[in-house]
């Protein structure tokens, strides 16, 4: 397990140069050997888990490309005489756009495991996914990798609690899914209505955000008074002849009395205020008046 976690690590600091402001790269990636490839024998990433590239970041990047050139290279591996990125897609993307015929790169000898890794993480790491691709990308480093969540949040640098939730957002429904990956809503809002257990109410609660651009915590209240009242309508319909032996005892005893009824027999809860209410509850039950 050990050996795995190093070679995650070695991978990040070896194959993804630092793509802050600045295009700074790392040590490693300095000394590598950079070379121009013709753009067309450069392909995508099949496993590549960002699936949304907004299309004015694109062009911005595009024209950026097409004054400056490319200042960082794309990191790529060689596979049945074509170069697969690992990292860099955007950029690939964008130099196809701005049509320039070659792109510099690095070349990296890595396996499928290794490069599917890295792709995962170096979206992640650079925050380029929406929500719902991060998730995804969570999910499959660990069931393709068998990672666990500690070690997905020590690869990524987020915490488990961060992890675990972001991919509990794959329980929504799809509709919602559809809304967090469009930015209509976002991760906050999707774990609010995770609460909400009936489908329908949470697709209309999922509808009330977008049109009424609800923030998360207006959103929270909006959950909170559904269950509420989804308690008193649960109380409300209660069998008649549970209400009718309720009235009963209440007369009888003079103080509030739930029935309570289960699979197999059921309780009865008797309120008292005090000792002494206590004490005469007692004694009607008992017969000792």
């Amino acid at each position: 397990m050990a050996s795995r976690k190093r070679g995650l690590g070695r991978g990040l600091s070896a194959l993804i140069p630092d793509e802050s402001e600045g295009y700074i790269f790392d040590e490693d990636a300095k000394k590598e050997k950079i070379v121009e490839i013709d753009v067309n024998l450069v392909v995508s990433n099949k496993d590549q888990p960002r699936k949304e590239f907004e299309k004015e970041s694109l062009e911005e990047l595009r024209d950026s490309i097409k004054k400056y050139g490319i200042i960082q290279p794309i990191v790529v591996r060689k596979i049945s005489g074509k170069y697969e990125i690992i990292a860099g897609e955007r950029r690939w993307r964008a130099a196809k756009e701005a049509n320039l015929d070659k792109v510099p790169c690095i070349i990296k000898e890595v396996d499928d495991m290794e490069a599917i890794k890295i792709a995962l993480i170096e979206n992640i790491q650079r925050q380029d996914l929406n929500p719902i691709e991060e998730a995804n990308a969570f999910k499959a480093l660990m069931d393709n990798f068998s990672l666990t969540q500690e070690e997905v949040a020590e690869a990524v640098g987020k915490s488990r609690s961060y992890i675990a939730n972001t991919i509990r957002l794959l329980n929504l429904d799809k509709e919602i899914l559809d809304y967090v990956s469009q930015g209509k809503i976002s991760a906050g809002h999707g774990k609010a209505l995770l609460s909400v257990k009936n489908k329908k109410e949470r697709l209309d609660i999922a509808k009330a955000i977008v049109d009424k651009n609800l923030n998360v915590r207006d959103t929270e209240k909006l959950v909170s008074r559904s269950k509420s009242k989804k308690i008193k309508e649960k109380v409300s319909q209660k069998d008649p002849f549970v209400e009718e032996v309720e009235e009963k005892l209440m007369s009888a005893l003079g103080t509030k009395v739930n029935l309570i009824p289960g699979k197999k027999g059921g309780r009865i809860e008797i309120e008292f205020y005090n000792d002494e209410d206590l004490q005469r509850i007692v004694e009607i039950i008992a017969n000792e008046q």
